[in-house]
């Protein structure tokens, strides 16, 4: 069976891991990202895919920097793998580690390529309003997701919010993976138009913050595309307000936006730029995320409150 040398990070990249495991691949390294404090107590955590490569008795290295670094080309070629395996590993691999596998470096990219090219495709995706988006597995170059096509998988967007869609397209990409690399000989690989490339940087949490003078289409998409993290957000009597599930509703705006139009036991709506927003799911500062129902439930909330300020 072909040897494999797997480089992933985040939880999305663990399904491709666990189906090379389970299809029989030889993986003698497995190598993932430093492990970090997170959360407030700033414990440290496990990279997921180290968390799933040692319950699966895999080696795992953690090398603080890939390029220029003789430890890692001299462990590399020892193995001398017939793939790499890349999925979101979070760093750029320069051309002379690309060079080592014997067959090639594979990676699994989580949009349809040219478009979304970067570490944050999923997200894009929906803020841009895609119908569609998918998984391309790809040869690797020293560009930033420039490579060869190899195979392609398509899903619909619909209503999903980002942690759902990357849910999915994990499972996608693991199979994607599996079929590219049993059938690598088959395949033809297929260049990129660079001229209709996108990028899909990196998010962060000053991203999130909404702008109701948008229009509620725009705004509704936002909230799918940082939900979970790092999430949109807005201010409510200068506390901050998290909110993860909305939905649009047709109106004719005569108040500001940012007002608030209409409350009932489920839900209340925000007038926008255009239309208005009906919020489902929401997570004040210092609170636990909760249903609107229970949030009305303990905060005395009425018609004309402004949000964000």
């Amino acid at each position: 069976m072909k040897k494999i040398v797997f480089m992933g990070t985040p939880e999305i990249a663990v399904p491709s891991l666990k189906a090379l495991v389970e299809n029989g691949f030889n993986i003698p390294l497995v190598i993932t990202q430093t492990d970090k404090p997170k959360g407030r107590g700033q414990s440290i955590q496990f990279p997921p895919v180290k968390e799933y490569a040692l319950t699966a008795g895999l080696e795992v290295y953690q090398p603080e920097k890939i390029k220029n670094n003789t430890e890692v080309m001299e462990k590399l070629k020892s193995i001398s793998p017939d793939f790499f395996a890349v999925v979101a590993y979070g760093k750029i691999l320069p051309q002379e580690v690309l060079d080592i596998p014997k067959i090639a470096p594979v990676n699994v990219h989580f949009s349809l390529l040219p478009k979304y090219r970067g570490p944050a495709p999923v997200n894009w995706a929906i803020m841009n309003g895609e119908e569609e988006t998918g998984v391309d597995t790809m040869l690797m170059d020293a560009g930033m997701d420039t490579g060869d096509i190899l195979l392609t998988a398509k899903t619909k967007i619909l209503k999903k919010n980002a942690g759902e869609l990357a849910d999915e397209l994990s499972i996608i990409g693991a199979e994607l993976l599996i079929k590219t690399l049993n059938e690598f000989e088959n395949i033809t690989p297929a260049p990129q138009d660079n001229d209709k490339a996108t990028k899909a940087p990196m998010m962060n949490k000053e991203m999130g913050f909404i702008d109701w003078s948008q229009n509620a289409e725009q705004i509704e998409r936002m909230i799918r595309a940082f939900t979970p993290w790092p999430a949109s957000y807005t201010l409510l009597d200068n506390k901050k307000v998290k909110i993860f599930k909305s939905d649009v509703v047709e109106i004719n705006n005569t108040a500001d936006s940012g007002t608030v139009i209409d409350i009932d036991k489920e839900s209340f709506t925000i007038a926008c730029g255009q239309n208005g927003l009906k919020i489902f799911e929401l997570q004040l500062e210092g609170k636990k995320r909760m249903d609107t129902k229970s949030f009305l439930a303990g905060f005395q909330l009425e018609k004309g409150k402004i949000f964000g300020k």
